[in-house]
């Protein structure tokens, strides 16, 4: 018998998370049956912590449910022949470190990933996050050669691999970010300019001066007052995908505006949001593509690793609070 820890919702959250709104539980696990639905145990390797879980919390969760989220994860039990002791697999079974699966929720890792690759990495740049760049660029921002990217949250999970694949894409990339140290990490990983959003007296200035001539892609993770200023700045024609709006995710009262339509009209813009989920037909192509570019070392990866189950909230607050250079996830 094995008794798993989870992390449950205490109390939905009231502008910024706290650590008093999880509740640690014990949940004891029955013994897998011969011939029953549950063939499978498994243990939680790494967790994933990201924006979406702020909001998806409020829309999707009751208080005392488990934290919703994602882990890479160990089979250490089976009676299923389509996954052996040992075999590692992307899961969706939120804050939890065992857990019982009859494997139709679960995803291998690619059979071509090399020893050498961190497993966690199947949660950040060959994973959902670069699959949410990969898509979002190519079927939203449809990028072309020899245009202007523009990506906020640069050096967040997603932002960075943005400006990576629209480098890889043959674009000029401008990133911003909300320390120096960021910054720098862009200018290292190939961004061609790249600037701390706190520190600049004007966005808009800064804005007109990483690219005097406009943008025509615009990857946006934050939303708020930052899309009401780039949005004034996309070229005629431009595309904006709208993949995030961490800005407003802690607001206990709404902002006001932007207000889009003017821009949008004297431009001709197309602004689309999406979840990645819409291109699960495609994930393998998505996985492969990413796999292949971070081995030939064309994207780089960044994670901030937190060690330790009990510090999921500390880790999960820390991400909204743009503590993490690239992908935050948590060593159990």
């Amino acid at each position: 018998m094995v008794i798993a820890k989870a992390w449950a919702l205490k109390k939905h959250f009231d502008g910024f998370p706290k650590t008093s709104d999880f509740d640690l539980k014990e949940i004891e696990l029955p013994n897998l049956k011969d011939g029953g639905e549950q063939k499978l145990l498994l243990e939680s390797v790494f967790l994933s912590v990201d924006p979406y879980m702020r909001p998806y919390s409020k829309r999707d969760m009751k208080e005392g449910d488990i934290m919703i989220g994602t882990q890479v994860a160990r089979v250490i039990e089976s009676k299923n022949p389509a996954f052996t002791v040992g075999a590692f697999v992307v899961a969706g079974r939120g804050w939890r470190t065992h857990f019982i699966s009859d494997g139709k929720d679960l995803q291998l890792l690619p059979s071509n990933w090399p020893e050498s690759l961190p497993r966690s990495l199947a949660l950040g740049t060959i994973g959902m996050p670069g699959l949410t760049a990969y898509f979002g660029l190519l079927e939203v921002c449809k990028m072309k050669p020899g245009e202007t990217v523009l990506v906020n949250a640069a050096a967040g999970a997603v932002g960075s691999v943005v400006g990576q694949l629209a480098k890889i894409g043959g674009c000029k990339v401008v990133g911003c970010a909300g320390s120096d140290d960021k910054v720098a990490y862009l200018k290292k990983i190939g961004f061609d300019e790249a600037f701390n959003y706190k520190t600049v007296k004007s966005l808009d200035e800064a804005l007109r001066k990483a690219s005097p001539d406009g943008y025509d892609c615009f990857f946006d993770n934050v939303g708020g007052e930052f899309a009401s200023v780039a949005i004034n700045q996309m070229k005629k024609y431009g595309r904006i995908a709208i993949c995030g709006a961490i800005s407003q995710y802690n607001d206990s009262v709404p902002q006001k505006g932007p207000y889009v339509q003017l821009p949008m009209i004297f431009k001709e813009l197309q602004m689309e949001g999406f979840i990645v989920s819409r291109w699960n037909n495609r994930r393998e192509e998505g996985l492969q593509a990413l796999l292949k570019w971070v081995v030939e070392g064309k994207v780089k990866c960044h994670e901030q690793v937190t060690e330790g189950f009990e510090n999921m909230p500390t880790a999960f607050i820390g991400m909204l609070k743009g503590e993490n250079l690239g992908k935050a996830v948590v060593k159990v």
